[in-house]
C-alpha cells in the first residue's frame, strides 16, 4: 500500500498534552495531573483521548506531561506499553525537559509541541492531530482528518454545539455557512450564534488537526516571538483564523455512540461537581457514556486482581450494592451501598453505608461510618464511625465541600480530622 492509498490516520500522529494540573479538582490534584486523575471504576481521564486514537487507527503518540507527572507516566508504562517499533507504532512520554532552553520548561500549549519537534520529525508523518488529555467523550479521529483534507484547511478545529448562554465559559467560534472560522473569541460576554441557529454556539475542544509541515513552521516562528504566549487558543489559531483557513468540525460528526439516538457525550470533568456527577451518571440504568462497548472499548491498564466479593446476610449487616459499580478487588463486609462507584481494592467494614459516593482505589471505610455524596481519594482510610454527608457546615471544618454539596476526603484531611477529636 503507497502512502497516498493509506487511511490518513496511518500517516498520523496524535500528540496529547497531558501537563497540566487541573486546579480546579482542588486537593484530587494534589498529587497528580488532571489526566492522571482516575474514572469510571478501571481508567484515567487520559485513557479517552488515547483509546479514541488507538479506536481511529493512529498507532503513533506522543504525551507531553509536566505537573506532577510520576502517576501519569507510571500509568501509560504499565497500561500503554503494548506498541511495537517494528510494526512502526508508538507511544513517546515527552516530560518537560529543557530541550530547547537550560531554563524554560513548557511554556505553553504550542511550546510543548515546538520543544518536541525533532522528536516528532523522526515519526515520519503527514497529519497531527493535538489532543486534550483532559476531557471524556469518544470520538473517531479519521472522520475529523477526512475533512481536514477534504476541505483544504491549514487547521481544522473539533467543536462542541453549547447552548449561547452557556457560551462565555469557551473559547468560541463565529463561522460561515460552510463552517470556515472567521472569528475566534476566548471566553466573550457575548458569543455569536451559529448560521441558521442563532440560539447554539461552536465551542472549542482543544483538539486540532494540522498537516504536520505547516504547523512546523508556525511553530518554528512563534518560539522565536518575544511577544506570543505560546499557546494554540491565544497565537496559533487566531493567526490562521486571521491569514489562513481555519475549519470548524463538529463533534457531533465524528462522535461515536453505542445507539443511533445517543446523545453527543463529551465532559470536562474539572470541577469536583462534574468529576462527581459524571461518575456517580455511570450507575444510572442506561448511561449515556457507555464502557461496555466492545466496538470502541476504553483501554487501560489492568491489574490482576479477584473479582469482587461481598460477605455477611445479616439484618443491618448485609454486604450488597444497589445501582453501583465495584471494581475488582474490591471485599464489601456487610456494608450497604446505594448509587455509588468503587474502584479497584476498595475495603469496606460491617455496619457501614455508602449513598451516592467515587471512592477511588485501595480506600478503607471502616466500621459504622456513613458516607452520602462524597469522593474519597485513593489509599484514604475512612475512620470507625465517621458520618459525612448529613452536616455540610460540620463537614465544611475538616474536609473540601464544593459548591454542589459534594465532599471531597483526601488523607490529609482524615489526618487533621483524627488530630481534632
Amino acid at each position: 500500500m503507497t502512502p497516498s492509498t493509506q487511511r490518513l490516520s496511518a500517516r498520523s500522529m496524535a500528540f496529547v498534552l497531558a501537563g497540566g494540573r487541573g486546579s480546579r479538582l482542588k486537593e484530587l490534584t494534589d498529587r497528580r495531573a488532571k489526566p492522571a486523575v482516575y474514572f469510571g471504576g478501571k481508567t484515567r481521564i487520559v485513557d479517552f483521548a488515547l483509546s479514541n486514537a488507538l479506536n481511529s487507527g493512529i498507532r503513533k503518540m506522543a504525551i507531553a506531561t509536566q505537573y506532577k507527572a510520576h502517576s501519569l507516566i507510571r500509568h501509560c508504562q504499565r497500561g500503554w506499553s503494548f506498541f511495537r517499533a517494528e510494526r512502526n507504532e508508538y507511544l513517546d512520554i515527552l516530560p518537560a525537559s529543557q530541550q530547547m532552553s537550560e531554563t524554560d520548561w513548557y511554556r505553553g500549549t504550542a511550546d510543548a509541541v515546538s520543544q518536541n519537534i525533532a522528536i516528532i520529525d523522526s515519526y515520519d508523518i503527514e497529519y497531527i492531530v493535538i489532543l486534550a488529555g483532559d476531557h471524556i467523550y469518544k470520538m473517531d479521529y479519521e472522520v475529523m482528518l477526512q475533512e481536514h483534507v477534504d476541505s483544504g484547511a491549514d487547521v481544522t478545529v473539533g467543536c462542541l454545539t453549547v447552548p449561547r448562554e452557556e457560551a462565555s465559559a469557551f473559547g468560541v467560534m463565529a463561522v460561515d455557512e460552510n463552517l470556515r472560522i472567521t472569528s475566534f473569541l476566548e471566553k466573550p460576554k457575548d458569543p455569536p450564534g451559529m448560521p441558521g441557529d442563532d440560539t447554539q454556539t461552536l465551542a472549542s475542544m482543544g483538539i486540532y488537526v494540522f498537516k504536520w509541515s505547516l504547523l512546523r513552521d508556525l511553530l518554528v516562528g512563534d518560539s522565536e516571538d518575544s511577544n506570543s504566549s505560546h499557546d494554540f487558543g491565544n497565537d496559533i489559531i487566531p493567526e490562521l483564523v486571521k491569514n489562513g483557513k481555519a475549519q470548524a468540525h463538529r463533534f457531533t460528526d465524528s462522535c461515536v455512540r453505542h445507539a443511533e439516538d445517543a446523545p453527543a457525550y463529551w465532559r470536562d470533568v474539572g470541577t469536583i461537581d462534574a468529576f462527581w456527577k459524571a461518575n456517580i451518571d455511570l450507575t444510572n440504568f442506561t448511561p449515556d457514556l457507555d464502557l461496555w462497548d466492545k466496538n470502541w472499548p476504553i483501554w487501560t491498564y489492568s491489574e490482576i486482581v479477584p473479582p469482587a466479593k461481598f460477605i455477611h446476610d445479616e439484618e443491618d449487616r448485609r454486604g450488597h450494592a444497589i445501582s453501583s459499580l465495584v471494581a475488582g478487588g474490591c471485599i464489601i463486609s456487610g456494608t450497604e451501598i446505594r448509587e455509588s462507584l468503587l474502584f479497584t481494592k476498595v475495603r469496606t467494614s460491617s455496619y457501614a453505608s455508602l449513598e451516592r459516593s467515587v471512592v477511588l482505589p485501595r480506600a478503607i471505610i471502616n466500621r459504622k461510618a456513613r458516607l452520602k455524596n462524597c469522593v474519597i481519594d485513593s489509599g484514604v482510610e475512612i475512620p470507625a464511625g465517621l458520618v459525612i454527608g448529613e452536616d455540610p457546615e460540620a463537614d465544611a471544618k475538616h474536609f473540601r465541600v464544593s459548591d454542589g454539596g459534594v465532599t471531597l476526603i483526601t488523607k490529609s484531611m482524615v489526618d487533621a480530622w483524627s488530630r481534632a477529636q
